[in-house]
């Protein structure tokens, strides 16, 4: 009896982790060099997947010079294709956050990546202005496994870290922008010098990419796991966890008014990052005669910034955190964000090379940090509809992107640099309503916690759950979460709190 008593309490014990973990079994550190699953292991297949299909969706850019000559697009054409190519991930972001709550984001994500991939591969044999928009739209839709990434992220560590795992997974996926500005250059000279004519090299050079997207989504599917405990499917089937319905999920994401600003505010950060990421190499090659690397070069170092600026974001948005609470993580990223318009303005002001090139830096640097720190904001806003308020903001940076080249950017009607400053200005208007962000149980940018009532994380993230819901005991997760979401209460407010068990086999 004895023994059958001890083995039944060892197989109720929750798994062993590498990472100390808090009652969801989320990791409460972050570190950076381990592969260590499911949390570490997750991580790296998220930013690596996210980083294929950035370079997928802008490998074409660095390569417009020789594209237009070949397909005789136009300076409508070429607007055109770049507004298809962010245009198409707007509703897919919002479709992806759903099917991440509803599936997980390992089969989302992989999903999404496979679809895509043939428009990557069709491109090479784009015969028209037509067709090239159509490729660069379909490929496009490759972007919305940012929220997938985020999803991922926010479901595998805790409140403490949670801001610095999203910033570098999304911060190194970002980072295949920048890279394709290097990477497509190279694949085609090495093509062309081994022999191929230039029209025909670009059209290899596609090949690359697509074939780097098809690999990461075969890596997700078999390495990675939706969360710390298993995969959404097995963990439902066990009674685990509750298999939510779309219509709860999305009455919740859309009513939440919070999840609406960060969605505006994001499509001038990341919705920027996109804009600069389709025409920044042109806009150097034409203004300042550059050659086609030389051009390439500059760009890349936009979007290869993210290597430390969107982590960034993130790392400061969980320090203001754990310092200020939720109020220091909005006043972070409304600084921020408006730093980067700032410097947009400046940057579309400038004449030289030299200076444009250390503006660009600049802003890019506060740009892609205002990234970060949203997305250090974002898994607060809802527990229940996570994965749409996700998508919602990340299909907010497609809406802003496709607007400002809409505007700014297509056809003649403004100069490149003056639409450079004119994006400057709406980055600074679309930051403001940051301030109107409120958490009853925490406060907003210019007051604290409500006064009037008690107002506690229980209350808010309960509010999602009807009490029909809470007998069924489907609420528990949301209560897991709101215990370990007390620190953004702030050191002062959230002294009295009790620690979170930080050792790898805490209990639920």
């Amino acid at each position: 009896m004895e023994i059958e008593g001890q083995a039944t309490v060892k197989e109720s014990q929750p798994p062993k982790f590498a990472l100390p973990v808090d009652s969801e079994h989320k990791a409460t550190e972050f570190r950076l060099f381990s592969v260590a699953a499911p949390h570490m292991r997750a991580f790296h297949l998220s930013w690596v997947s996210f980083f294929a299909c950035f370079v997928s969706t802008f490998a074409a850019p660095p390569l417009l010079p020789i594209i237009r000559d070949n397909l005789n697009l136009t300076a409508s054409d070429i607007g055109n294709a770049g507004i298809a190519s962010v245009s198409g991930a707007v509703f897919a972001r919002v479709a992806m956050g759903t099917a991440c709550d509803l599936f997980g984001p390992r089969l989302a994500s992989a999903s999404l990546i496979l679809i895509t991939a043939p428009a990557v591969y069709f491109t090479s044999i784009a015969s028209s202005s037509t067709s090239f928009l159509l490729v660069r739209f379909f490929t496009g839709f490759s972007l919305a496994t940012f929220v997938s990434t985020q999803f991922w992220m926010s479901s595998m560590f805790s409140a403490p870290v949670v801001g610095t795992a999203n910033g570098v997974a999304g911060g190194w996926g970002n980072l295949g922008g920048g890279a394709t500005q290097l990477i497509m250059p190279l694949v085609f000279g090495l093509i062309r010098d081994i022999g191929a004519i230039k029209f025909t090299a670009w059209r290899i050079a596609f090949f690359i990419p697509a074939l780097f997207q098809t690999l990461s989504a075969f890596a997700v599917l078999i390495f990675g796991k939706d969360l710390p405990d298993g995969n959404f499917g097995r963990l439902q089937k066990a009674g685990d966890k509750t298999k939510d319905k779309f219509s709860n999920v999305f009455y919740h994401g859309i009513k939440n008014y919070r999840g609406w600003i960060l969605a505006l505010s994001y499509g001038y950060c990341f919705g920027v990052e996109l804009t600069i990421d389709n025409i920044v190499a042109e806009y150097f090659y034409d203004r300042f005669d550059l050659k086609l690397h030389t051009a390439g070069m500059i760009a890349a170092s936009f979007g290869l910034a993210n290597i430390v600026s969107r982590p960034g974001g993130g790392m400061i948005s969980d320090a203001v955190g754990k310092r200020f609470g939720m109020r220091g993580r909005l006043w972070a990223l409304w600084i921020a964000q408006t730093l980067g318009g700032v410097f947009c303005i400046i940057l579309g002001r400038v004449g030289s090379l030299g200076a444009s090139i250390v503006v660009m830096i600049v802003f890019s640097l506060f740009c892609q940090a205002a990234c970060g720190l949203t997305f250090g904001v974002v898994p607060f806003v809802s527990r229940r509809s996570l994965g749409l308020i996700s998508g919602m903001t990340g299909g907010g940076g497609n809406v802003g992107a496709v607007l400002t080249q809409l505007i700014f950017f297509r056809g003649s009607k403004y100069s490149k640099d003056r639409g450079i400053m004119l994006m400057g200005v709406m980055i600074i208007c679309c930051t403001l309503p940051i301030c109107l962000i409120y958490f009853p149980q925490w406060g907003g940018m210019f007051c604290g916690p409500s006064s009037t009532k008690i107002a506690t994380e229980e209350d808010y993230y309960l509010s999602e759950w009807t009490s029909e819901e809470k007998e069924k005991g489907l609420h528990l997760s949301s209560l897991k979460f709101a215990d370990n979401s007390r620190r953004e209460r702030g050191r002062k407010e959230g002294s009295e709190t009790r620690p979170v068990d930080e050792s790898p086999s805490t209990k639920v």
